[in-house]
């Protein structure tokens, strides 16, 4: 045993090796380690959507080295959860490598066939067709119902949307879709005025402004995901600003006024352009 403890310390020379490697580690705590031999593929969920995440922020950081980190801790739970599968006999880690390479294999005829796709619109088009075929035939509001509620709520919209569109149901431009989102900021208001509107009403409203919003997004093919991400990170650095003349000031930023926290707002605007 102590042998096999130190092979796996080894680090390995092949890329078969390394995954091995990975493997029987993950197998080794599922045995030994007490937090790991309890986990379920619902109680890993929230890891999943964690390290996902993380993959993503070292992406858009532009850092190399905790990209590799974290695409590693999503290789981790791929394994972790195939290693569950396995163990309950519903799949295992070859079935599930398998099954990968045959539908990037028919998705991709005009790879592995005689096909041709001369653009990236046609390749997209293909890989939908296929996946048409794949899933047999499905109404189309079955294939607006696929787009995974898992997905954050913008992203799943902008599918949604995206999806309704392929069948004709959009507008022709995005002229009437910026209507829409004045439309529905005003039934928002007027069911805030309402004494008599409950909060599930309001929620209603708001949930009818976002999803306008996004329909905009889309016409304009702008990623409202990353819209509102360089958004939030915008409104990050503009109240630093705030707060670091508060400190240099040696005022306290709980006791100062709204209107001078706008003033110096304005002036951080004015900084970044």
């Amino acid at each position: 045993m102590e042998e096999y403890y130190t092979n796996l310390a080894k680090e390995s020379v092949t890329k078969e090796e390394a995954f091995s490697r990975l493997i029987d580690i993950i197998e080794l705590l599922r045995r030994e380690c007490p937090w790991d031999r309890v986990q379920t593929h619902k109680s890993l969920r929230g890891c999943m959507l964690e390290e996902a995440y993380e993959v993503v922020e070292a992406i858009d950081n532009e850092d190399k080295d905790n990209l590799e980190e974290e695409l590693g801790d999503v290789l981790l739970q791929i394994i972790f959860h195939a290693s569950l599968a396995d163990e309950q006999h519903d799949f295992d880690m070859l079935s599930l490598i398998n099954r990968e390479c045959d539908k990037m294999i028919r998705r991709h005829p005009h790879v592995f066939l005689k096909e041709t796709a001369k653009s990236v619109d046609k390749v997209l088009e293909k890989w939908e067709n296929v996946k048409k075929r794949e899933y047999g035939t499905r109404t189309q509001t079955q294939r607006l119902a696929s787009v995974p509620k898992a997905l954050p709520a913008l992203a799943r919209s902008y599918k949604v949307q995206a999806r309704a569109a392929e069948v004709g149901f959009d507008w022709e431009n995005v002229g009437p879709a910026f209507l829409k989102v004045k439309e529905e900021a005003e039934e928002l208001f007027e069911a805030y005025n309402n004494p008599f509107a409950s909060k599930d009403k309001m929620e209603e409203e708001l949930g009818d402004l976002l999803f306008s919003v996004v329909n905009v997004a889309r016409f304009l093919k702008i990623d409202p995901e990353q819209a509102l991400t360089l958004t939030s990170d915008k409104f990050i650095r503009r109240f630093r600003y705030i707060e670091e003349v508060a400190l240099t000031e040696g005022k306290v930023l709980e006791k100062m006024p709204l209107a001078e926290m706008d003033k110096l707002w304005n002036e951080a605007k004015k900084t970044e352009r």
